[in-house]
């Protein structure tokens, strides 16, 4: 089914934001992109509202529409929530996910692990947001998801710097997050949620040890968790 022009507009912000072609905070001009989407003005206006709606852009009456921004209060906010998020999502993903959704999550790890061989960064990061994305669906939560939309938005921005691999540590990171999609679905097929939650908080340990170079919080609940080779090493024998 082709796609309206607010729809392509849609998606293609989406993209932008979730690359950092759109930076956090940063004005988005509605006469600058309203052409570039051969849109007039109410419609882009409409788009930005579902942009609004899912967390992507920020409406302030009289400023128009920004980037969401990732100050600190917002980071803050993040690191302490995550973890909660992600591993109820995994729980209720491993229990309640059907055979063609975990189908569907192994061809989102097959690009992942594609771009991961491609160095691709933008790409690694996308796909990373699709596993996670696609886990939200398999949990079924009308009350998680949002949260875990909200997150994956800000996740997936700083992930472009936790997949740029500059040395021969970062490259060993991105293989372990690989293997941890593995595992993760691995678990969610033999319906073993406390396994599942187990890798889930250790994938997020591995990811949070890099964007702490983004912004360092104080230390927060859920800090003190095993060493992610060490928990994927258990899981494993």
């Amino acid at each position: 089914m082709k796609q309206s022009r607010k729809d392509i507009a849609f998606s293609s912000i989406k993209e932008r934001v979730l690359t950092l072609d759109l930076a956090p905070g940063s004005a988005l001009d509605e006469i600058a992109l309203s052409a570039q989407y051969d849109l007039s003005r109410t419609p882009m206006r409409e788009v930005f509202q579902r942009l609004a709606g899912e967390g992507y852009v920020a409406l302030e009456n009289n400023r128009g529409a920004s980037v969401s921004s990732m100050d600190l209060a917002t980071m803050r906010s993040f690191f302490q929530t995550a973890p909660m998020v992600y591993a109820s999502v995994a729980r209720l993903a491993t229990e309640l996910a059907t055979r063609p959704q975990i189908i569907g999550l192994k061809k989102i790890q097959t690009r992942f692990s594609k771009a991961v061989k491609n160095n691709a960064v933008s790409e690694m990061a996308m796909h990373n947001h699709r596993f996670h994305e696609h886990m939200g669906v398999m949990s079924a939560s009308p009350y998680l998801a949002p949260s875990l939309g909200r997150l994956l938005i800000d996740h997936t921005r700083m992930a472009q710097r936790f997949y740029r691999v500059n040395h021969d540590a970062a490259s060993s990171r991105i293989d372990l997050a690989s293997e941890q999609h593995d595992a993760m679905i691995e678990a969610i097929s033999s319906r073993l949620p406390a396994v599942t939650v187990d890798l889930t908080l250790a994938h997020w340990e591995l990811s949070r040890s890099e964007m702490d170079k983004y912004v360092l919080p104080n230390p927060l609940p859920f800090d003190q968790f095993e060493d992610s080779h060490s928990v994927l090493a258990e899981i494993k024998t």
